[in-house]
């Protein structure tokens, strides 16, 4: 953290001295009126609170006069209230059965809190983020709400255009397990091909799923394979759907983006629209069916041509052109007095168009008579992501039952506008269906958990069985998309060649899982997790994994909390059975590379072995600072995690390369790569750091939050097959290990200053992004001016750190309507400048820190009924 962040910071908490109380009282009762003595109250945001004495009643000054309390008391549901400038608040609170509980990522104790857990969870009010800044989409949302959290939003990445991928604590995205209300959420079909973020990973779509559906987002940043499974190794983000029932909420979103760098006299570029409407129909006493629609479109930016630095390397650069439209549910119906039937998902469908590299008008692969000015191909996607769960919960004798089953489908299908096949000469067509790609799971679960508050300080236990589906298919476009007509010239859509029937794939798997987990408070003091899990893949075997955690309140203000574990990350099928034949640019040219399977006739022939999981070995330590009677917290957490046998892309073979060229000429492609097992080892160590004081100032709540991630990334030596031992620079070289190295800054810090005062909040926020640095295509080279090769300092492209500054101002009219206005980077900043064709992207800057697009602008009205 810089100096100015922490003098203004100390600065700010010192207006506490300005504060003015507001004294509230009241009884707290049953709903027979009985007392409830030793009921909780306390204001939110803060943990200023108190509690009920032997007649139920309670007195607490709190910051303003608009502040809300939360009462709760074991065992009765809890009540969330704004008090309005009334001294007297009198709460009724109902009886809670088990089914009513909430569960917490983390932790299969259902009485068991976010803040008492023994690894470190975040947990995000959906709407209280969205009030207060321009993003739309949860990828962005969480980009700026959490410092582990990271994701980029891709151009000129084929697939990746259409799907951010995302990752925690600078892991791959697919070493992050998702789950909905719980539930593990399918991945998205796609596997990474291109870009700084998520390159060979498989990653899970969570921009299908509406921000306008969801109440919350806990975010476990600690391992946790050994209790949900595969893909959990950097940590578990669990969606929660919302449960409100009678009310109406519509929301209307507006923005822009203020172009810094334009090739043309265009101001304003990359409009955003966002229309949702949320609605809640309460079912008997204690049911609900809960729907939102959700649509979002997202226009062109282009920051082409920008850059001082070198020629023009592509006429279009920058987010492709999104249609995003989505239906959601969430659903509980109760039958009888302990069992409900539950069941929620939903349907998202996404159109993309975005910009491939240029083709000039004097390209080898152009042909004039069609394209005389040259031409952008536009690959475009029509993305189908489909969600249901169904399941029945129940108490049968103090045991918490639930058996569910969860489907999810996603699938990719492509097409190239704008575009020729070369080979067809004069007479080629310019649209092209490409085919494209598609997974199906099923997972069906059944869990058994009971808490014994009678046991020690409280024991709890869970456990249960998993089994799994999983099938992935690759169909063929058209003919044209992927033929070579004439030998003489390129052949396939220009842009993205098509599947060809080659390609066709069809492959499914399947896996058993069991757990076991026991959390016991030994002591009112010490809390003990132990989890251990079985899993056994029908395509690789068998795993058992296994966690302990523990945490320790050394005062009723400070705890400290740690925890050791083991994962695993079975390789998706995806990475095991993907092959295509796609167009890349090296130093601005276009080559041919295949993309062989793990069980292709490339591999077989360099004796690749079949791709194996992903091991880890996980710990964290971490201290939690609470004072009582205090606005303040402070929560302090490092990690290290060892990854294992990590799955990568590997680096580019050559047609001229002895071992690998002939098999390359036959099959008519200059370069070929494949996944594979290729790094021993990676380690990442980090902290993360997140410090929150509110306290009353004026008439308001003044809130100061400091959130920051650090983290180092070390790669281990590389695994090659004896056939390729020495070309190790090639099997994963300095680019390749960049990229991974590049996953996430190695810091990133947000310091967050929120003041409401009756009807008005302001929010202003200043995100760090540390320095990034990228290998680009200078590297292995020759300098022809020099006749040696280019130096590091050549081939390194450096993005040093950068501040985002938001802005956001919200007025409530009335209880039913509110306007948002704000901006997101307001001043306009963005990475620095890199030659444009010597990056992967093909612009002055790669994917990475804010991204390209600069200043977005933007409005929202709510409405509330």
């Amino acid at each position: 953290m810089t100096k100015s962040y922490l003098s203004l910071f100390l600065v700010l908490l010192s207006l506490s001295a300005f504060a003015q109380k507001f004294k509230v009282s009241g009884k707290i009762t049953d709903a027979n009126g009985e007392p409830l003595i030793g009921a909780s109250v306390i204001e939110k945001g803060t943990n200023n609170g108190t509690t009920a004495d032997g007649s139920g009643v309670y007195t607490l000054s709190v910051g303003y006069s608009g502040a809300t309390l939360i009462v709760t008391y074991v065992g009765y549901n809890k009540i969330e209230k704004e008090i309005n400038g009334q001294e007297i608040q009198n709460f009724t609170l109902e009886d809670a059965t088990l089914l009513s509980q909430v569960t917490v990522v983390g932790s299969r104790n259902m009485n068991r809190s976010s803040t008492d857990t023994p690894a470190p969870i975040d947990v995000i009010n959906i709407q209280e983020v969205t009030t207060k800044q321009g993003q739309l989409d949860v990828n962005q949302l969480l980009q700026f709400a959490a410092p582990s959290f990271n994701s980029n939003r891709q151009t000129g990445s084929d697939g990746a255009d259409h799907v951010d991928p995302a990752s925690l604590r600078g892991l791959g995205p697919d070493q992050t397990l998702v789950l909905i209300n719980g539930k593990r959420r399918h991945q998205s079909a796609l596997v990474n091909l291109f870009g700084s973020r998520g390159r060979g990973n498989t990653g899970t779509d969570l921009n299908a799923i509406p921000a306008a559906a969801i109440e919350r987002i806990e975010i476990l940043r600690d391992g946790a394979a050994a209790q949900y499974g595969s893909d959990a190794i950097a940590g578990v983000i669990n969606i929660v759907l919302k449960e409100t029932v009678s009310q109406l909420t519509a929301n209307v979103n507006a923005g822009m983006y203020k172009a810094k760098y334009r090739f043309d006299d265009k101001n304003f570029d990359g409009q955003n629209y966002n229309v949702n409407l949320n609605y809640g129909l309460k079912i008997a006493k204690t049911g609900f069916l809960n729907v939102t629609a959700d649509y979002n479109f997202r226009d062109h930016t282009n920051r082409a041509n920008t850059s001082p630095l070198d020629e023009i390397s592509r006429r279009q650069y920058g987010d492709p052109q999104m249609k995003n439209a989505a239906i959601y549910y969430n659903a509980k119906i109760p039958v009888r007095k302990n069992f409900q039937v539950y069941s929620f998902g939903g349907h998202n469908t996404r159109t993309g168009d975005a910009y491939a590299w240029t083709r000039f008008a004097d390209d080898v692969k152009n042909i004039p008579s069609i394209y005389p000015n040259g031409f952008d191909p536009i690959i475009a996607s029509k993305i189908t992501d489909n969600a249901a769960t169904v399941g029945v919960r129940g108490v049968w004798k103090q045991w918490d039952i639930d058996l569910s089953n969860t489907y999810g489908f996603n699938k990719f299908d492509f097409s190239v506008k704008n575009s020729l096949n070369t080979s067809l000469g004069a007479q080629s067509q310019t649209s092209f269906e490409a085919g494209g790609f598609q997974l199906g799971q099923n997972v069906t679960n059944l869990n058994f958990t009971r808490f014994y508050k009678s046991v020690l300080s409280g024991l709890n236990i869970a456990f249960g069985g998993e089994y799994r589906t999983e099938r992935y298919k690759i169909f063929a476009g058209e003919e044209a998309s992927y033929t070579t007509y004439d030998q003489n010239f390129a052949g396939g859509s220009q842009g993205f060649p098509g599947f060809s029937p080659a390609d066709i794939t069809n492959r499914s798997r399947s896996n058993f899982g069991a757990y076991l987990d026991v959390e016991a408070d030994l002591t009112k003091k010490l809390l003990v997790d132990a989890a251990v899990r079985f899993e056994n893949y029908s395509d690789f075997g068998s795993t058992l994994n296994g966690k302990l955690g523990a945490r320790y309140k050394i005062t009723d203000d400070i705890a400290v909390r740690g925890s050791v574990s083991t994962g695993f990350r079975a390789p998706s099928l995806a990475q095991k059975y993907f092959n295509s034949t796609f167009t890349n640019f090296v130093n601005g040219q276009a080559v041919q590379v295949l993309l062989a399977n793990n069980n292709s006739a490339v591999t077989k022939a360099l004796g690749i072995p079949e791709l194996k999981q992903e091991t880890s070995q996980n710990a964290s330590l971490g201290v939690t600072v609470t004072p009582k009677g205090s606005a303040l917290s402070v929560t302090v957490d490092g990690y290290y995690v060892k990854v294992k046998d990590r799955v990568v892309l590997t680096g580019q073979f050559s047609d001229e390369d002895e071992a690998i060229g002939p098999l390359l000429k036959s099959l008519n492609v200059g370069q070929a790569q494949f996944f594979t097992n290729a790094l021993s080892y990676t380690t990442t160590k980090g902290i993360d750091v997140i410090v929150a004081h509110s306290t009353a100032l004026g008439r308001g709540r003044f809130s100061t939050t400091l959130a920051a991630n650090f983290n180092w990334m070390k790669l281990g030596p590389i695994n090659t097959s004896p056939a390729l031992i020495g070309k190790e620079d090639t099997y994963f070289n300095q680019r390749e290990r960049s990229f991974v190295l590049a996953s996430a800054p190695p810091s990133k810090i947000n310091l967050t200053f929120d003041y409401t005062v009756s009807k008005l909040s302001l929010m202003v926020r200043f995100v760090r992004f540390g320095e990034i640095k990228l290998t680009n295509w200078n590297y292995g080279s020759i300098n022809e001016e020099t006749n040696q090769e280019y130096t590091e300092a050549e081939y390194t492209d450096i993005y040093k750190p950068k501040i985002q500054t938001d802005v956001t101002a919200n007025y409530k009219f009335s209880k039913n309507i509110s306007l948002s206005i704000g901006g997101s980077n307001i001043l306009n900043v963005y990475p620095n400048m890199s030659k444009p064709y010597l990056t992967e992207s093909g612009g002055a800057w790669d994917p990475v820190q804010m991204g390209s697009n600069g200043a977005f602008l933007f409005t929202r009205i709510g409405f509330k009924f």
